[in-house]
């Protein structure tokens, strides 16, 4: 899938301005979407209690635009203490990673409805709310990865990080990094309003027909 580069062409609002622009409608999508979602937030929580121990919501230190670490939030989907269970195994090129492992025994049964449904992913919201993540944007790295990018993938963090992405509709967390980074980078570098909608539309399509997690 390319990007319509037309499209960048003919939208004359600058795009400090679209950035604004952006930052407002991220605020308002996050406020609607937690009040819209907030069954979800009551109930999720006890089937993760019900289903096995430990912390309802997963925390984990991620990059953020211009490299500032933040806290991501998730719903766990895992065991608890996964982190210890498993190390990260680095390939030698860092471009053939594959982030997500559909086969990773630490998940749950529940944790992997929450993946499939992508339902793990809501508390980001509140990331969105307060400035650390977007709806849309390249997806944020965990350092132990991000610090074996080679300079030409650094640009990422050039914009803030999102929930969903130019990389996530092209092939979600089944492709290998250096592709994924290149979709990320080709979104940077094309970056447009009509492009993050196309982004979200594209999104939803995604999760109603439950092609796996992000």
């Amino acid at each position: 899938m390319e990007i319509n580069k037309e499209i960048n062409s003919n939208f004359v609002v600058s795009k400090e301005i679209q950035l604004m622009i952006k930052r407002c409608i991220d605020v308002g999508i996050s406020i609607v979407g937690i009040l819209i979602l907030l069954p979800f937030f009551i109930v999720i929580p006890i089937l993760i209690r019900m289903d096995s121990k430990g912390n309802v919501i997963f925390k984990q230190t991620r990059v953020g635009k211009n490299g500032e670490y933040f806290t991501i939030l998730k719903f766990r989907t895992m065991v608890n203490n996964a982190d210890s269970l498993r190390k990260i195994d680095i390939p030698s090129n860092i471009g053939d990673y594959v982030i997500q492992d559909r086969n990773d025994s630490r998940v749950t049964k529940l944790g992997a409805f929450l993946r499939k449904t992508s339902l793990d992913e809501i508390p980001q919201l509140f990331n969105v709310f307060m400035g650390s993540m977007s709806i849309v944007g390249p997806r944020p790295e965990v350092p132990d990865i991000e610090k074996h990018f080679p300079q030409k993938y650094k640009q990422r963090v050039l914009m803030t990080p999102g929930i969903t992405g130019w990389a996530q509709i092209n092939g979600r967390g089944e492709i290998p990094l250096e592709k994924k980074i290149s979709y990320d980078l080709e979104y940077i570098q094309n970056y447009s309003l009509f492009l993050d909608i196309k982004i979200i539309l594209k999104t939803f399509s995604y999760v109603f027909q439950q092609q796996g997690a992000m």
